[in-house]
């Protein structure tokens, strides 16, 4: 009897360990509406090795290796908010095109939204983290990343976050969506990156502006930054959508495709991607639903 008992208390400490373990390295996965339009199947994904943020990535990473690595996309989210929930639809569509996706923030849960504000320190520590995982031989990730071709970008104070974060050296492109450096720093919401305009001359990447037409209540900051930016190439477009943007369509709707063709072309050497925002006319020029201008681009 002492030997079944000792064998059983044994059995249930490595249960217990087992356990522990298994939730220690926990990750939870979740498709949104059918996985993207894109070549890869997207998930959304909180893993325990980074719990401050939720991830974006194509469901399969087998795929992916030096030849064909994932470039980084890290993102902002409106109102400074510590979870994605307005913009996983936008999200996990562009994950859904080969890109990993990293966003500030829990990830949402059902229809709770969650309250604490982030900061833009967290789009570095999502950059940090992901190099750190592409030279990992434990990682999941391990030579899949493309560390040399990474994004920073995010919409309203997401965006101001992601001009914050833009000088460092490792960005390659900047994408600022329904944002703009408020005239004056102290302006806007709790929170807030507190900028000054001339934050904007170190921007050091091709640099793109979403914005929602004039109803949008960063049209003019987003403008005003378009007219002062002169030494890197910038391409503003216009929708008259508002401020909402249109993140919560299906897909991420008209600026997650606008999006995705920008990351292809900056990200990805994708020169057909390109043609949307080059030439005279370029190709986004052509929609009935946008208006456009650029700088220092072909």
């Amino acid at each position: 009897m002492r030997k079944i008992y000792v064998a059983i208390c044994i059995s249930v400490i490595f249960g217990v360990i087992s356990l522990s373990l298994i939730n220690k390295q926990r990750i939870v996965n979740q498709i949104i509406e059918d996985g993207g339009t894109g070549k890869y199947t997207a998930i959304m994904q909180s893993d325990s090795d980074l719990p401050t943020h939720t991830i974006f990535r194509p469901e399969n990473i087998s795929v992916f290796n030096k030849n064909n690595p994932l470039p980084i996309i890290v993102w902002g989210n409106g109102a400074c908010a510590n979870s994605p929930w307005e913009h996983v639809n936008f999200l996990s569509e562009v994950a859904s095109h080969g890109f990993l996706v990293i966003a500030i923030g829990i990830m949402p849960k059902e229809s709770i939204k969650e309250n604490e504000k982030s900061t833009s320190l967290q789009l570095t520590d999502a950059i940090d983290w992901a190099i750190a995982q592409n030279s990992n031989k434990k990682s999941p990730y391990y030579n899949k990343i493309d560390v040399a071709n990474i994004a920073v970008n995010g919409m309203s104070c997401g965006g101001l976050q992601a001009l914050e974060a833009a000088p460092d050296s490792r960005i390659k492109t900047l994408i600022v969506c329904n944002s703009g450096i408020l005239p004056n720093s102290g302006d806007g919401l709790s929170g807030m990156p507190q900028l000054k305009k001339e934050h904007l001359l170190k921007l050091h990447t091709p640099t793109l502006y979403l914005l929602g037409g004039e109803s949008d209540i960063a049209y003019h900051n987003g403008m005003d930054d378009f007219k002062r930016i002169i030494h890197v190439p910038v391409f503003v477009a216009n929708m008259d959508v508002g401020h909402g943007g249109t993140y919560s369509k299906p897909h991420g709707g008209e600026f997650a495709r606008v999006a995705i063709e920008w990351y292809k072309w900056q990200l990805k050497e994708d020169s057909d991607a390109g043609k949307m925002f080059t030439g005279n006319p370029c190709g986004l020029a052509q929609s009935p639903v946008w208006t456009v201008e650029k700088k220092n681009l072909p």
